[in-house]
């Protein structure tokens, strides 16, 4: 009976190490090199497709059969122009606000805002919901707009820490106000897939910033994001 509690510990501690080294986070922005856009997308394009040519080939695949010949041009056409667009600051959606005419100072949430992404560390998908939340003051945001920015961040290979805190900062900045809250709950194929593959749990990822760090301000937002309807 030790011996197996001894076992049980050790995969506890192990699971823990792994989980440790896969979410490390050097920095808020995402790591990207300087000629990170030297090549075209259409240069990436190729260029993917032939590494993942040579990837398929390695694990056995046949790339004459009719259903695989196709697949490295249409793995490399998904990194650049869906999966990861959100590295290219072209594909950057516009942050335009408005003159906030209607004097409108509570609090405006836009919940259940669909996120997929990619883990950083597997690039196995991450899918769940982000909720986000500000508090005006001189401007506002049209509600799409917060939609598409969670999307642009999300389409980049990333980590859920810095993903929460780059869509705070980016509407932080936009709106002109600290008075932002992000909350995200998504599961990673990382853990679902593979290593713990546990099928159950979801990662939550929170970020306050202005009034939302007041334990009113907070609870308010918590409350609105669970709120079912009846």
């Amino acid at each position: 009976m030790e011996n197996k509690s001894n076992k049980l510990s050790e995969d506890i501690l192990k699971e823990i190490e792994e989980l440790g080294n896969d979410h490390i986070m050097t920095s808020i922005a995402t790591p990207l090199r300087d000629d990170a856009f030297e090549l075209s997308d259409a240069e990436k394009i190729e260029r993917i497709q032939e590494y993942f040519e040579k990837i398929m080939h390695t694990l056995g695949l046949d790339l004459t059969d009719d259903s695989l010949k196709g697949t490295p041009k249409r793995v490399a056409k998904l990194y650049v122009n869906e999966l990861f667009k959100g590295l290219n600051e072209k594909n950057k959606p516009s942050m335009s606000t408005f003159e906030n005419k209607y004097q409108y100072r509570q609090m405006l949430v836009e919940k259940n805002i669909t996120l997929y992404s990619n883990c950083e560390h597997h690039f196995l998908p991450i899918v769940g919901k982000a909720h986000v939340a500000y508090i005006p003051k001189d401007k506002v945001i049209g509600l799409s707009k917060m939609n598409r920015i969670v999307d642009y961040y999300a389409r980049r290979p990333q980590v859920q820490e810095r993903l929460a805190l780059q869509i705070l900062n980016e509407m932080q900045r936009s709106l002109g106000t600290e008075d932002v809250a992000v909350y995200i709950d998504a599961e990673h194929m990382c853990v679902s897939s593979r290593g713990a593959s546990d099928q159950s749990s979801s990662t939550v990822t929170v970020e306050f910033g202005g009034q939302f760090n007041e334990e009113t301000t907070k609870k308010e937002f918590l409350t609105y994001i669970n709120d079912k309807l009846k």
